[in-house]
């Protein structure tokens, strides 16, 4: 299997095609959308449009119809969970010191004691957004948009659309974990699971099309004098989630899909199993004693000989 490995997003990409000669044009294509994806969508960038948007909230500023585009899914995913999976978090996120690149903010550094946010910002705030598929975007004022949640699961599919366009075979897209298979030709693709993405495998499952998404509490992680955090934010109480789960791994017709799936499993927490059975959604939850939890179709056998 052809593959190919590089960086965006502050993340891992992993790529990886059925023909070795469209392997380069596989990277090729993700590089050039992750690099606008950066240019619109980044929090941490001064000059993104996302963050033009959030200096001028509650006015209209004309955006990249990419951002509205990542902005429409975030809103997409809010109404599927009630709320719970929000793209409003970025002040809490701030407050909470996730207030730059996840690298900078590993390196550590004199930093001050948390600051909890004062108030969630409401479940049904996403409804204010103001969005213009032509290009325009209003953020509500007082709020500030943060697509940590849905953005890069988002772009995977963005990518795997551009490879089932211009390749001439089925392909493979990871940003970080969040996977979408472009072009699907029946034949299983062989994926492993684990909590953190250089850590051992626990599992592995063969994905023959849609998506898969990892959310784990373990893996973006900081300290502030003393108190650990966590970037999976509650939008009930704007603080991290309880820590339930410590990975949930799901499965869904997109990536996108599949993310908004397990970022809400990670904020329901013990209520999780339910409401992810209740919707038919294949899922590995494991709790934060090693315990394993599935849903759905997940391959119990795969479970076994991955144990």
């Amino acid at each position: 299997m052809p593959t190919t490995t590089t960086t965006a997003l502050g993340t891992y990409v992993f790529l990886a095609t059925r023909r070795a000669r469209d392997l380069p044009v596989a990277r090729e294509l993700a590089e050039t959308i992750l690099a606008e994806v950066d240019r619109t969508c980044n929090r941490f960038r001064p000059d993104s449009d996302l963050s033009r948007a959030n200096a001028a909230a509650g006015r209209w500023v004309e955006v990249d119809p990419l951002l509205v585009a990542a902005v429409t899914a975030a809103c997409r995913a809010a109404l599927h969970t009630g709320g719970l999976v929000h793209p409003l978090l970025g002040r809490p996120l701030v407050q909470l010191g996730y207030d730059r690149d996840f690298a900078a903010l590993a390196a550590g550094g004199d930093a001050p004691a948390v600051l909890w946010p004062s108030a969630e910002p409401g479940l049904d705030s996403w409804r204010d957004l103001g969005l213009d598929p032509d290009g325009a975007l209003r953020v509500p004022a007082g709020t500030a948009l943060d697509l940590g949640a849905t953005g890069k699961a988002w772009a995977a599919d963005v990518v795997a659309a551009a490879f089932a366009e211009e390749l001439g075979g089925s392909a493979l897209v990871s940003l970080g974990g969040d996977l979408a298979i472009a072009a699907p030709d029946g034949d299983p693709w062989p994926v492993a699971i684990s909590t953190h993405p250089d850590g051992p495998v626990e599992t592995t499952v063969g994905l023959d099309r849609g998506g898969l998404a990892t959310s784990s509490t373990r893996v973006r992680r900081w300290a502030r004098r003393g108190v650990h955090l966590h970037h999976l934010v509650d939008p009930r109480t704007g603080r991290p989630a309880a820590e339930v789960w410590r990975t949930v791994t799901a499965t869904g017709p997109t990536c996108a899909a599949a993310n908004t799936a397990t970022t809400a499993a990670v904020v329901l927490g013990a209520e999780a199993p339910g409401w992810l059975a209740a919707r038919g959604v294949t899922a590995r939850l494991v709790a934060a004693d090693g315990r394993v939890v599935t849903t759905g179709g997940w391959p119990a056998e795969e479970e076994r000989r991955g144990a």
